[in-house]
């Protein structure tokens, strides 16, 4: 923001006609920046949901599906996965109406709306997607221990030493909050950083909003 920084200091040294002109150019170039931030959450939540699509493809999960003999529960998985899919795609929709939107706003006011509104929607979607990776991981782990025929033995021996059952859950929360760390990190170094850029542009022009 140093360019920013010299426009502004240039404009409170100058004559009224280049307060207008240095006002004009600090809003486009914040304008500027706004739309190329939100055009990258754009394309990072798409190269998202497109790595996840592939990953599924090369991921058998048929055999164990079939180990399960449980057709109500493959539905439900199912409809998790479409679900899941389905959200995704409508949060890349109202992305790309937040950038359309930044892209062709004119007035200051409208842009810092617009700012905010960009805000809320990435740390909703972020939200969502670590819930989902906490419901996933304890419904996947549930149904593996609980109707997997492979894990038979295993519930055998934790129904009778209730040490050794609470034990194994201890790891499996260990597990699911190494998971949820992994992500929150991966959120917060990539959807983090853009939403700080972009509040830095909201108090740039809330500076020049009088």
């Amino acid at each position: 923001m140093k360019e920013l920084d010299l426009l502004k200091k240039d404009w409170k040294k100058n004559s009224d006609s280049f307060e207008q002109i240095s006002e004009k150019e600090i809003y486009r170039m914040i304008h500027k920046k706004s739309s190329s931030i939100v055009k990258w959450i754009l394309i990072i939540s798409i190269l998202e949901i497109s790595f996840w699509t592939f990953s599924n493809l090369f991921i058998n999960t048929d055999d164990v599906l079939r180990k399960i003999n449980h057709p109500e529960i493959v539905a439900i998985l199912e409809y998790l996965t479409y679900l899941n899919y389905l959200v995704g795609l409508i949060f890349v929709f109202i992305f790309y109406k937040n950038y359309t939107t930044i892209s062709t706003t004119v007035a200051t006011k409208s842009l810092m709306s617009a700012i905010l509104r960009t805000r809320k929607t990435v740390q909703y979607y972020v939200w969502y997607n670590l819930g989902m990776i906490v419901v996933t991981s304890i419904l996947s782990f549930f149904i593996a221990f609980v109707y997997n025929p492979d894990m038979a033995f295993l519930r055998e021996k934790l129904a009778v030493n209730g040490k050794a059952m609470l034990t194994t859950i201890g790891i499996l929360i260990l597990v699911i909050l190494g998971f949820f760390g992994l992500f929150w990190c991966f959120y917060r170094l990539l959807y983090g950083t853009l939403l700080k850029r972009l509040y830095i542009n909201y108090k740039e022009l809330k500076k020049i909003d009088f």
